[in-house]
């Protein structure tokens, strides 16, 4: 009867100490109370508590956590503004004061869970009051810096601290899309009428460039051609002066009448027009008077140079 009694004793004692074994896994923090009072904090891995005397209270993750939210503001103009954002919180550190704040200050995880939500709704709603429906869509970091501002200070008392505010969507009524679409449609046509207006306007100014560069080109060239062909006819009366003056000179030396260069000269004035002009007939006077008279004529012009020439 002993020997059963001691045997029964040695079970209840190994099933108490197993009992007192507590494994606390990696990233939570265990809260210790010792008949409903707080007494110490287990941290990751195998520790040891007292049965029956001490109980675990509440495990707490010390690792990030996400949530999605989804509400909705109105504006100073009374425009229904929804947003769609995530929030990304955890606990400041695993120090002892704050896993006491994270412990107690609710009663259970989804009395904080609501009253976070809650609040950064409400300073999110707040700041959307003073803000007309035309400026929000602008005001996105705005927005997600004045909340944490706001809420910052309130999460520490909590002992958790907030990582990050991402407000993945914020749309507006169905009508107010509408509206926004068409004057977003209408800016479009603007701005694309005046990109075409301004591209033929560039178009006609290149156009009408490049006929005034072309108009100069030609009148420059045309300037030039002038030029040129005015020095060539003044060279080839010169060349041709030089000719006639050798002609007359050699002539002279050979003490024949100048009389013949005059006659040779019109007999080949009379020969290149008849095989140069465009014309079929050419009229002239080819009695011996008008002949006589045209010599005359050409011999006054001789004599007159020579005056002339006698002058110098």
């Amino acid at each position: 009867m002993e020997i059963f009694t001691g045997f029964n004793l040695i079970i209840l004692m190994v099933v108490i100490l197993f009992t007192g074994i507590v494994i606390v896994q990696q990233g939570t923090v265990a809260v210790i109370t010792l008949f409903g009072k707080y007494t110490r904090i287990m941290k990751p891995g195998l520790n040891f508590r007292i049965p029956i005397v001490e109980s675990i209270f509440r495990k707490i993750s010390i690792q990030n956590r996400s949530v999605e939210l989804e509400f909705q503001a109105i504006t100073s103009d009374q425009a229904n503004v929804n947003f769609k954002a995530m929030l990304v919180y955890s606990v400041i550190n695993h120090e002892e004061e704050t896993i006491k704040n994270v412990a107690f200050k609710f009663m259970d995880e989804r009395s904080f869970m609501q009253a976070l939500i809650r609040t950064i709704e409400g300073s999110i709603r707040a700041f959307v009051a003073t803000k007309r429906q035309a400026e929000i869509l602008a005001l996105r970091n705005e927005i997600v810096l004045h909340v944490k501002d706001q809420i910052d200070e309130t999460l520490e008392t909590w002992g958790y601290h907030l990582i990050d505010l991402q407000l993945n969507d914020i749309s507006f009524d169905e009508v107010i899309m509408r509206s926004m679409a068409q004057v977003v449609a209408t800016n479009n046509l603007k701005a694309a009428a005046e990109n075409e207006g301004q591209a033929l306007l560039i178009t006609k100014t290149k156009a009408a460039e490049a006929d005034g560069n072309a108009i100069r080109i030609s009148a420059e060239a045309e300037r030039t051609a002038a030029q040129l062909r005015g020095q060539g006819i003044a060279l080839f009366r010169e060349e041709v002066t030089k000719g006639m003056a050798k002609a007359v000179q050699d002539l002279r030396d050979l003490e024949v009448d100048d009389y013949l260069v005059a006659f040779s000269m019109w007999t080949e004035t009379i020969k290149h027009m008849s095989e140069h002009g465009k014309g079929n007939v050419m009229f002239m006077d080819g009695s011996a008077e008008g002949l006589q008279r045209s010599v005359n004529q050409m011999m006054g012009m001789s004599i007159l140079k020579d005056k002339n020439a006698g002058k110098e």
